[in-house]
């Protein structure tokens, strides 16, 4: 997957387009990542041991192609490709060649 954990992403759409956040997990199988601060809904809980129970806002995942990645250099969302050199293969950024 090109999307890692620790990337700046921008939401393309749904009830969060536009928003921005940090990438805190990647379902790899699924194909979706977890952001922090985006796509939360309501989820009743029932009490259970220590759990006091009520509504609580969790976080649920949107699917890769929904998001983009925000380029470190020049701030735009943007696509990603593969730079290949002898020792690695490289992540960058397909607006300004940046390295990611």
């Amino acid at each position: 997957m090109k999307i890692h954990k620790g990337d700046k992403v921008k939401i393309l759409s749904g009830k969060d387009r536009g928003k921005t956040g940090e990438v805190t997990h990647v379902y790899g199988s699924a194909g979706s990542v977890l952001v922090a601060g985006a796509n939360t809904v309501k989820k009743h809980l029932k009490a259970s041991g220590s759990n006091k129970g009520g509504i609580q806002a969790i976080e649920k995942p949107l699917a890769v192609g929904k998001v983009a990645l925000l380029c470190p250099k020049c701030q735009q969302p943007t696509r990603i490709g593969y730079k290949v050199s002898s020792s690695a293969k490289i992540r960058v950024c397909r607006k300004c060649q940046a390295e990611i």
